[in-house]
């Protein structure tokens, strides 16, 4: 013990099976403010471990925590920094959420580059303000929603910057509520049972350059305003209520400069009103993007849709969203000025998508000859699709 005790003089606390300290329980009691503890390669079974002091908990060779039928660690004093552990084996619960790394109501933590493995929820910040979650990558059990919880999931939280993680197999990859401020940026997000993104009723956030792919039901933004979404991807999100991005109830918000590649439904916006959709892809969608008659005032520019069963689809026949200056593959105009724009407007909204609003089954004459005609009258005689979604300034040439 006499090693032990000089350690942790020096503020450096070393756990191995070895020893000088052979459980992470017991370094914990004997850190001071501003120590370090060291964790070595090992397998650590303990109680729910609580850090009550500013500390760094650092793995070296991969150390393992197990849970079991309890979260493993809980984080309740500010500053502390938490890196290089292996998380694993919590059992799921009905009545609690179980965590591999819990901050309750902490500030300025760092919790980066571990591991998480079958954690039920893996990290989970509850009040907690200017914290950053960094690098980790989160691998949750695939089961179904009742089996699992979420990835990242951020709770009456302030300015959370969540960077570099990649989150797979849970409920919800990341889940947010009443936290604003937040910054997600460079995250990959597949795999997960619902959605990859969960978002509630947490103004002033920004989203940039994660990738959303594969997940249950695409991702969820609602109830806030003045969000960012900017530099994402949503790809592959297939199946009967899958988006690769639905806004509802979203207001002043900016998307820009997205990819939405083979969703069900590309962007879906309900109630959402005065957002800026510019200079996004949408690319092999089923449905580029539906807005329905609640949202008003959003305007479209600088996008480009391409290779979309449906570019535009609305469950109205007015509307006040525009769309101008966007690349359509189907425009057929010609350009007499020059000056990179159609002469003649284009109208994104085909007759056949406001006959499957409102008769689904509809749906088996999609590639019939019927369609065809249909399109075609269309465009000879405009008067059954909606007036106001016409790009009178369709773009000749795709920006990008």
């Amino acid at each position: 013990m006499m090693l032990a005790a000089l350690l942790a003089t020096a503020g450096v606390l070393i756990v191995s099976p070895a020893g000088p300290y052979r459980t992470i329980t017991e370094a914990l009691e004997r850190a001071g403010p501003g120590d370090r503890i060291v964790v070595r390669g090992g397998t650590y079974r303990e109680p729910l471990l609580r850090i009550t002091k500013r500390i760094e908990l650092i793995g070296e060779g991969g150390p393992i925590l197990i849970g079991g039928a309890h979260g493993v660690l809980e984080i309740l004093a500010d500053s502390v920094v938490v890196r290089g552990l292996i998380i694993e084996g919590i059992e799921p619960s009905q009545v609690e959420d179980r965590a591999g790394i819990r901050i309750r109501g902490a500030a300025a933590c760092r919790i980066e580059d571990n591991v998480f493995r079958d954690t039920f929820f893996a990290l989970y910040a509850e009040g907690a303000r200017d914290c950053l979650v960094l690098r980790n990558r989160i691998i949750g059990p695939g089961r179904t929603d009742a089996g699992s919880g979420n990835g990242i999931h951020i709770w009456r939280s302030v300015r959370m910057t969540v960077e570099g993680n990649d989150v797979r197999g849970h409920r919800d990859g990341m889940y947010l509520e009443f936290s604003p401020h937040a910054a997600l940026r460079d995250n990959v997000v597949v795999g997960n049972a619902r959605y990859g993104l969960h978002f509630m009723r947490s103004d002033t956030c920004r989203y940039e350059r994660n990738r959303f792919e594969k997940n249950g039901a695409g991702v969820a933004v609602m109830y806030s305003r003045a969000v960012s979404m900017v530099g994402n991807r949503f790809e592959r999100n297939w199946g009967n209520a899958a988006y690769g991005l639905l806004l509802k109830d979203i207001s002043d918000g900016e998307i820009r400069d997205n990819r939405f590649t083979r969703n069900t439904v590309g962007l879906y916006l309900e109630d959402s009103n005065r957002n800026q959709i510019q200079g996004n892809t949408f690319s092999g969608n089923g449905w580029a993007v539906r807005v329905m008659a609640n949202a008003t005032d959003n305007r479209f520019e600088r996008n480009a849709f391409q290779g979309n069963t449906f570019d535009v689809a609305t469950n109205s026949q007015s509307t006040s969203s525009v769309f101008d200056g966007n690349w359509w593959d189907r425009y057929r105009g010609y350009d007499l000025d020059r000056d990179g724009r159609g002469d003649v407007p284009f109208r994104p909204v085909r007759l056949f998508s406001l006959i499957m609003e409102q008769y689904e089954p509809t749906v088996i004459l999609l590639r019939s000859a019927f369609v065809d005609m249909l399109d075609a009258a269309e465009r000879l005689l405009p008067v059954l699709t909606p007036q106001g979604l016409v790009d009178s300034h369709p773009l000749m040439v795709r920006l990008r």
